[in-house]
């Protein structure tokens, strides 16, 4: 990916050291060992739109790890996965990345290797794109990180993938927390326009989400794309996916509004918003943001692929195929366990340094309709790296039209989106259940 034209040069570049860490969560009386960025649970870092963004990571980890720029349309190779676009950064390395990033929006940070313990540890952080076109739209924003830990009370970890999850829905936690608090209260100014950028980190769950207190609340961008705007009643928000959600806060002080998951009878808060101070006059016209710029397909010439989304199994030709590739055993990518799998094509998961052949071969420039069908009887938040694509299409729910990186595919569901190939490279295409992604449903396009 070429820089855009007119890219601004930031005046300092960020440094991320990720280390293990220990912490208290909440609830618990002895800490965790977490893995952190900068010693902070899920750290915002904010850049603009094409301007030149520059991280110098450093791994104090005692593994080897890297960054990906989930959602960010990034040059190949800075696109964070370990052999694929770059080395792995080995314990006390670093690693410089430097990108413009074209399109303004909410994205993450996160590692791409042993995903599931990283994750589960706590190793994320958001990256917010602004837009000038977006200045003065809203009168405050918050950021809201989803993440559930597998922490018992004394601090220590439960596993991190088990097989009775990775087979089915995934391994949840039971402490449920937004930006590492349990519930926590957030203030708002009375009549305020509010932003809210929810990011989903946790490699499992997937929310309902629903704001109660307000008249209405709007989803206006998906995946960090702006979006015609449309109810958040009940949006599920996959494992990586965000929503940004606007709202106009009522204008009595003292006023509650509630971010809550309804996917169950009994909604479960997960964070508290209350009007406190000045109130403000606000506009109740819809609040939305400026249209994405986004390459558009030609659905007229899109060439049609089609992935199915299955079973997999455990097959011993897998550890076979291992080992006549020279793989090492105690490799941290590996897995000897493919539940899942793309067009019955399962993703080794014995480190990504020996690939297994691409799911398919796209020209860059050309425009692509991929119909993703879900044989399996659970639900499947579908990533393609280095792309945003056009959601165009559900064959058993509405669905508005919207951008994304990530897509959520039910069971026995047929999703319709459309792309322009990017940059040449090879650009990973997988579950973000991360149990799924490291138990077989992964793999990748080649671009050339």
């Amino acid at each position: 990916m070429i820089a855009p034209r007119g890219a601004k040069a930031a005046p300092e570049p960020v440094t991320l050291t990720a280390a293990v860490v220990p912490r208290t969560l909440p609830g618990n009386v002895g800490p965790s060992d977490l893995w952190l960025y900068n010693d902070t649970i899920a750290p915002v870092l904010r850049t603009r739109r094409n301007e030149v963004f520059t991280a110098v990571f450093r791994n104090r980890l005692a593994e080897h790890s890297a960054i990906h720029w989930h959602g960010v349309r990034v040059p190949h190779d800075m696109d964070g996965v370990p052999y694929i676009t770059q080395p792995p950064v080995k314990p006390g390395e670093s690693f410089t990345y430097k990108f413009a990033p074209p399109d303004p929006g909410t994205f993450f940070f996160h590692p791409h290797c042993n995903t599931v313990e990283a994750l589960g540890r706590g190793l994320a952080g958001v990256l917010i794109v602004e837009d000038p076109r977006e200045q003065g739209l809203f009168d405050i924003e918050h950021v809201l990180v989803l993440k559930d830990w597998r922490s018992r009370h004394d601090g220590s970890f439960e596993e991190f993938l088990t097989d009775a999850g990775a087979t089915r829905s995934g391994t949840f936690g039971d402490l449920r927390t937004v930006n590492g608090e349990a519930q926590p209260v957030l203030r708002v100014q009375p009549g305020a326009r509010v932003r809210l950028r929810i990011v989903n980190v946790d490699p499992t769950r997937i929310p309902m989400l629903s704001l109660r207190g307000v008249e209405r609340s709007m989803v206006i961008a998906t995946d960090g794309n702006a979006c015609d705007p449309f109810a958040l009643n009940g949006w599920r928000l996959g494992p990586a996916q965000r929503a940004d959600v606007a709202f106009i806060a009522p204008e009595k002080e003292g006023a509650e509004i509630v971010l809550e998951d309804v996917f169950s009878t009994r909604p479960r808060p997960l964070a508290k918003l209350v009007t406190a101070g000045q109130g403000l006059r606000s506009t109740r016209a819809v609040l939305r943001l400026p249209a994405a710029e986004l390459p558009q397909p030609d659905l007229k010439t899109a060439t049609m692929l089609d992935v199915q989304l299955l079973a997999g199994s455990a097959d011993p030709k897998l550890l076979a195929w291992a080992r006549e590739m020279g793989v090492s055993p105690d490799e941290i990518c590996l897995t000897q366990k493919a539940f899942w799998s793309i067009n019955r094509q399962v993703w080794p998961g014995m480190g990504h340094e020996k690939l297994p052949p691409p799911l398919y071969e796209l020209k860059a420039g050309r425009s692509y309709v991929m119909e993703m069908f879900n044989g399996t009887p659970h639900q499947h938040p579908m990533h393609m790296h280095g792309h945003t694509f056009r959601v165009l299409s559900s064959s058993n729910r509405d669905l508005p039209a919207h951008w994304a990186d990530t897509v959520l595919v039910r069971p026995k569901e047929r999703i319709r989106i459309a792309f322009v190939a990017g940059e040449t490279g090879d650009w990973m295409f997988h579950c973000h259940i991360i149990e799924h992604q490291e138990t077989g449903m992964m793999g990748y396009l080649r671009v050339s």
